[in-house]
């Protein structure tokens, strides 16, 4: 049986990390040089593997380690 885990995407933990730092999808892409594109996508799970190069940007924006990202 697989577990369901549909909250622990990488695109809902980024959204709830911006979110509680109270940024729009909008200043965070400004802030780590990335299309807003690319963060709806990511945040709506249409990209469910960023690039490293990807959510390194955005760990640095969002001042956490990727481990944190990832756990």
């Amino acid at each position: 049986m697989k577990s369901q885990n549909n909250n622990e995407t990488i695109g809902n933990k980024i959204k709830q990390l911006r979110n509680k730092q109270g940024l729009t999808q909008d200043e965070l892409a400004r802030k780590s040089d990335l299309p807003c594109t690319t963060f709806t996508k990511i945040e709506t799970n249409v990209i469910t593997k960023p690039t490293i190069q990807t959510v390194i940007k955005i760990t640095k924006v969002l001042g956490i380690s990727l481990e944190e990202l990832m756990k």
